[in-house]
C-alpha cells in the first residue's frame, strides 16, 4: 500500500503579506550567526529563478532533510527522500517568514511555479487586485 503524498503547491494564487508583518518594504532575510536561515534559503532560491520552482520544490530543498542530501545522491535517492518528506503534511509558503516577517508576496502561476514580489512594488499591488487569482494572506505571527 502506498503512502498518500501531500503537496504545498497552489495554482493561480497570490499570497499577500501577513496582516501583522512588520516590514513595509521587501527585505532580504539576514543570516543568523553567520548561517542562512530557511527564509534566506527560500529567498535566494526564488529570487534567483522566478517561476522556475514550485512551492514543493522550495519547501523540500530548504528543509533540513532536503539540505542533508549529498550532492552525489542519485535521482532515485532524492525522489525517495522527497516522497518520505511529503508523506506527511508540510507547512506551505503561507507559513514562510518571507510573507510573515520580510514583506514578500508569493505568486503561484497556472503551473504552480512561484515568484516573490516586495510589498511596495507596483507588481505586488497589481497581483493583490487581480480578481482571477485566489487571494490569501501569509499566516499571522501572533494570535489575533
Amino acid at each position: 500500500m502506498t503512502k498518500p503524498v501531500h503537496t504545498t503547491n497552489c495554482f493561480n494564487t497570490f499570497i499577500q503579506v501577513a496582516e501583522d508583518c512588520p516590514a513595509r518594504t521587501g527585505e532580504e532575510p539576514p543570516l543568523r550567526a553567520g548561517k542562512p536561515t530557511v527564509a534566506c534559503l527560500q529567498y535566494g532560491m526564488i529570487a534567483k529563478a522566478p517561476y522556475k520552482y514550485t512551492s514543493d520544490d522550495v519547501i523540500f530543498a530548504t528543509s533540513a532533510s532536503g539540505r542533508e542530501l549529498a550532492v552525489k545522491a542519485t535521482k532515485t535517492e532524492k525522489q525517495a527522500a522527497r516522497e518520505a518528506f511529503f508523506s506527511r503534511g508540510q507547512a506551505c509558503m503561507r507559513a514562510s517568514s518571507l510573507g510573515k516577517r520580510f514583506g514578500w508576496g508569493v505568486h503561484a502561476d497556472s503551473k504552480g511555479r512561484i515568484a516573490i514580489y516586495p510589498i511596495e512594488s507596483k507588481h505586488y499591488k497589481a497581483l493583490a487586485r487581480d480578481p482571477r487569482l485566489t487571494q490569501v494572506r501569509a499566516m499571522r505571527s501572533k494570535r489575533a
